[in-house]
């Protein structure tokens, strides 16, 4: 069992920044692959970024350049810093994880199926 708490969500204006946090518990951090996601209304939920356990980092096209993805094993805490913040980014984000998980290399690493559990998300809203 894992239990994620997202935070650090809210309004911003376009070009600004947001750094979101996703604290995990009742699991050896070390053993999980991570991924922040995000749904807005009437779409899918999307990937937008993972990492490994041995920090490896994938990102979808459209947050490339712009959205880091970090953790801090220590504190059992995953990061997205956001730049560059555009009206199309607004949804609400999910972290998720897979636990037993080392390595993940791929774009299946930002795939929904590939995660097992998620957190309740935190809304980001880009005004322009």
């Amino acid at each position: 069992q894992v239990h994620l708490v997202e935070s650090g969500g809210g309004s911003v204006q376009a070009g600004g920044s947001l750094k979101l946090s996703c604290t995990a518990s009742k699991y050896t951090y070390s053993r999980l692959c991570m991924g922040w996601f995000r749904q807005a209304p009437g779409k899918e939920r999307e990937g937008v970024a993972s990492i490994d356990s041995r920090g490896y980092a994938t990102y979808a096209d459209s947050v490339k350049g712009r959205f880091t993805i970090s953790q801090d094993n220590a504190q059992n805490t995953l990061y997205l810093q956001m730049n560059s913040l555009k009206p199309e980014d607004t949804a609400m984000y999910y972290c998720a994880a897979r636990p037993g998980c080392s390595s993940c290399r791929g774009d299946s690493c930002r795939e929904v199926w590939f995660f097992g559990y998620w957190g309740q998300g935190t809304q980001v809203t880009v005004s322009s």
